[in-house]
């Protein structure tokens, strides 16, 4: 059965997960971080789910795969912003890593996903 939207991803919806985590977290950061930490760290959240949506309504393998790379790269963005928020004691350990564990989550869903259209792009050429 054809997947219909990017919505019956499971990949999108725990990206979606990730971005309500973040927006959650990062109203506890401080006032002057709006324009700078807060602001870069949801921009990459949302990047995630984004860049799978785009990628898929692309109606290419190949661009889809560009997107999800681009979603792998934002997910990278989004661990070292965490990791600096973690330092900087804007968040606490338990929840750093509540969100990392989430992240890396996407991050295996992502990469599985490609992995899978790069076989099915491989197939499709083989026939």
């Amino acid at each position: 059965m054809p997947l219909k939207s990017y919505r019956e991803l499971i990949v999108w919806q725990k990206a979606m997960d990730l971005v309500e985590s973040i927006y959650r977290t990062t109203k506890a950061y401080p006032r002057e971080e709006i324009y700078g930490l807060t602001s870069q760290t949801r921009r990459s959240a949302v990047s995630v789910p984004s860049n799978i949506a785009e990628g898929q309504g692309r109606r290419t393998t190949n661009e889809f795969l560009k997107f999800l790379a681009i979603a792998s790269g934002s997910l990278c963005e989004l661990d070292t912003q965490i990791l600096i928020a973690k330092r900087l004691q804007y968040i606490d350990a338990n929840a750093a890593d509540s969100i990392l564990r989430l992240a890396s989550e996407v991050g295996r869903l992502v990469s599985g996903l490609a992995r899978s259209l790069r076989k099915k792009r491989e197939g499709d050429t083989n026939h």
